[in-house]
């Protein structure tokens, strides 16, 4: 073929090993054959090659015909039926990167242990945010949250938010938050903060309105941002969480006053 390309080069790119491609490659060529011959034309041993007519006939590439006291005869099926097998290695691709993806954190953790560099990870649209909130439960400790208000006119955002929560709640994870101070805030403090194990401190919106969320948990900070696309970054580095919560810890000191101002405003 041109360019160097031979049969059994795209054969083998097709998903068969180099000896299967030998041996389909060759019935393709040559027709029906016994396992004897088709081991003198591929230099294969015979052993051999009928364990990889074996592995074709399960692919449904070849077909055994004769045996049981008479010498058996491999018959090739049509080669669209590799089609079906790349099909499969695609789907299983699939699998396997969406595995890969969730068990990401958890790999990159060990390898920071005997590295001690820190991991980033960076995920779009609200397969990102679900792996953070994932990720929470995995790790199953308190939570410190700076709350974004860009979030809340989404629904499809709250959905995972209040299906989270639950779950979170059940793993009795405690939340230490700061909110920006907006109509609902009110009931959300009256009606959930106590049952969703969450203490919140409050600032007027126009001091203090964060583009993006984070959330500091265990060794972890989560930042999601809420712009036309939706990027949740990961970083999992000791060092950068302890100093996460040393400034979100004096940042809800210095919000004391602020707070007990607007609760009191509003019959708090």
């Amino acid at each position: 073929m041109a360019n160097g390309i031979t049969d059994e080069n795209i054969l083998i790119q097709a998903g068969l090993s180099e000896e299967q491609a030998l041996v389909y490659g060759s019935l393709l060529e040559k027709g029906p054959q016994k396992a004897s011959n088709l081991s003198s034309w591929t230099g294969i041993k015979r052993g051999l090659t009928y364990k990889v007519l074996e592995q074709l006939e399960i692919m449904g590439l070849v077909e055994k015909k004769g045996g049981d006291g008479t010498v058996a005869t491999f018959y090739p099926q049509h080669p669209s039926l590799l089609m079906h097998t790349l099909e499969g290695r695609e789907k299983e691709l699939v699998l396997a990167k969406e595995m890969l993806t969730f068990s990401l954190g958890t790999l990159s953790s060990k390898y920071n242990l005997i590295t001690g560099k820190p991991s980033v990870q960076f995920f779009e649209g609200l397969l990102g945010m679900q792996k953070l909130y994932d990720d929470i439960l995995v790790v199953k400790e308190d939570i410190l949250l700076i709350q974004s208000n860009k979030d809340r006119s989404r629904p499809e955002i709250e959905e995972i938010v209040s299906s989270h929560i639950k779950k979170q709640v059940s793993a009795k994870i405690h939340v230490k938050a700061i909110t920006p101070f907006v109509p609902d805030t009110k009931e959300y403090i009256e009606k959930y903060d106590e049952q969703n194990l969450v203490t919140r401190r409050v600032v007027s919106i126009e001091k203090y309105n964060p583009e993006a969320q984070i959330m500091i948990y265990g060794n972890k900070v989560g930042f999601t941002s809420f712009g036309e696309i939706l990027v949740t970054t990961i970083i999992d580095n000791k060092e950068i969480a302890s100093t996460m919560r040393a400034t979100f810890e004096g940042l809800w000191s210095g919000l004391e006053k602020d707070h007990k101002e607007i609760l009191s405003s509003i019959g708090l």
